[in-house]
């Protein structure tokens, strides 16, 4: 069992969420940096799939009632043991984990997974729809799995900070926009606004004028989307996006990209560039 002394100011559980599910209007959610995730777990010797806790500009404190191998990925924070290493934490013992020198969201690993109940499948907060646990908070009590397979013998240095670019394939509605709105959208940076989370990365800059007036009726919407609202201000749709949307969607950032867009932090700058859709 892990007790969940500070929360930090933001932290859930997190796993690869509840994919194919859209059609019924449940969000897939997850890991934001589901790449991380997968790191993390692999340095404990879980299956990539299991359950973490992702933390938000870390400052988190984790009281471990009972033993357990834990590996940290993603924006590396301040910590006893480091990163890209499993290391043991011994029973009564309390991890303190600082502020990530850079990014956004840490992934916090531990043998055998967090095994609170599933909801759909999964054991994802969903920050839109309230579906899986709540937000961790001070008092919160996490249970262990039963640990499987063994824990590997390579390390995983962590990396540094990424280039905050983002790669787009145009469309599914950019022609609801000017014609040179998307070279607007890749000719200079964005500012993350502090209104950012979990849903979106919300852009402040170059206004993107639309083409139409009005608003679509609403249609489908997949992570990584650009979806533009009247105001202008680019939103990039990550984890707990909704299912649909009616703003038009100028363009989606492609799937590699959408780590660097899950670690982008308040008051970061972050560029786009075209991809062409083949």
């Amino acid at each position: 069992m892990i007790e969940v002394v500070a929360a930090g100011p933001y932290a859930s559980v997190q796993d690869l969420g509840r994919p194919g599910l859209a059609h019924l209007g449940v969000p897939r959610s997850g890991a934001a940096d589901a790449p991380s995730l997968r790191l993390a777990n692999r340095l404990v010797g879980n299956p990539e799939g299991l359950a973490g806790i992702e933390l938000t500009f870390g400052m988190a404190r984790l009281l471990f009632h009972d033993g357990a191998w834990v590996a940290l990925a993603g924006a590396p924070v301040d910590s006893p043991a480091g990163m890209g290493a499993p290391f043991w934490v011994a029973k009564g013992a309390e991890l303190r984990l600082g502020m990530p020198e850079w990014g956004l969201r840490t992934y916090v690993a531990v043998r055998g997974g967090i095994a609170v109940a599933p909801v759909l499948g999964s054991r994802s907060t969903d920050s839109l729809s309230g579906l899986g646990p709540e937000p961790l908070r001070a008092g919160t009590l996490l249970p262990m799995g039963r640990p499987e397979g063994v824990i590997p013998v390579d390390l995983a240095p962590p990396p540094g900070p990424r280039p905050a670019v983002l790669r787009v394939t145009p469309g599914p509605r950019d022609d609801w926009f000017v014609p040179d709105a998307l070279a607007g959208l890749c000719a200079r940076p964005y500012s993350v606004s502090q209104d950012s989370n979990r849903v979106g990365v919300r852009l402040s800059g170059a206004e993107l004028v639309r083409a139409k007036e009005g608003e679509l009726p609403s249609e489908g919407m997949v992570t990584g989307a650009i979806q533009v609202p009247p105001s202008g201000q680019p939103i990039v749709f990550l984890a707990d996006h909704p299912p649909t949307g009616g703003y038009p969607v100028i363009g989606v950032v492609r799937e590699a990209d959408l780590p660097v867009a899950a670690q982008l932090r308040p008051g970061d700058e972050v560029r786009f560039t075209v991809r062409p859709a083949r």
